[in-house]
């Protein structure tokens, strides 16, 4: 689904991603893993063509680069920041990105019904956005992200400022689409998260400093949790210590 050789971005003189080797295979949640500032948001907003990268390559599919016309419909996107307008109902929100990716009126009515029902948004389908609680709003964040059936859903921190409770539903429905066909990319600084998908990718400082299974990578690194296997390979790759929040 996504490979990438020697990627490096730079903001003036500060590196967020460097020289960055990653292969994401199709057909699995992939979760990337690392402290704020690790370069997991960089990552993602180069991987969909809001930036550009300073040097290296990008490959979508083994064949687009981020950006390109022929693999924008192929792409779900979920980011960090509030993606959806507040005064259009849910149902409104989630007919406006159809039709922004070109669906017809009879498909987009069959897609919302079903996301819908999937996200537990079916009472609030005629509720303004902006009356939405922070939580329903992420879940209609990802119902938009889904409304176009995207054969790689790119999700960036999306149970941010949830509850417990809906971050269980979230991989839950994650999981849920994986096993229906769809690959998963999302990042996240929760470890327990993170323990729920099918590989891992540890970043600290735009580095990739570990990649495997959970159960690989603590084997591979030590560690009878995930987490400790995480602190022991950010160790053993910077001595002075982890910096940031887990």
């Amino acid at each position: 689904m996504l490979r990438l050789r020697n990627v490096s971005k730079a903001y003036g003189g500060v590196s967020a991603l460097n020289e960055m080797n990653l292969d994401i295979p199709e057909g699995q949640i992939f979760g990337l893993l690392g402290p704020n500032g690790a370069g997991k948001t960089t990552l993602i907003r180069c991987l969909m063509g809001l930036q550009n990268i300073s040097q290296g390559q990008i490959r979508l599919f083994d064949r687009y680069p981020p950006g390109a016309a022929a693999v924008r419909p192929l792409l779900g996107y979920m980011p960090q920041q509030l993606a959806i307008y507040d005064h259009l109902t849910v149902r409104e929100n989630l007919r406006f990105f159809g039709q922004v990716y070109g669906l017809s009126p009879p498909l987009i009515n069959q897609r919302s019904d079903a996301l819908l029902a999937m996200t537990e948004l079916e009472s609030k389908a005629n509720t303004l956005a902006l009356q939405l609680s922070g939580g329903m709003i992420r879940r209609l964040m990802l119902a938009t992200a889904l409304i176009h059936k995207p054969r790689f859903l790119i999700l960036d921190e999306p149970t941010a400022g949830v509850d417990p409770v809906l971050r269980l539903k979230f991989w839950r429905w994650f999981r849920e689409l994986c096993d229906d066909g769809t690959s998963i990319l999302v990042t996240t600084h929760h470890i327990n998260e993170a323990a729920q998908s099918d590989q891992i990718v540890f970043l600290r400082q735009g580095q990739v400093i570990g990649q495997g299974t959970p159960s690989e990578l603590q084997t591979q690194f030590g560690g009878d949790s995930l987490e400790e296997t995480f602190i022991s390979v950010a160790e053993q790759i910077a001595p002075q210590g982890l910096g940031g929040e887990l």
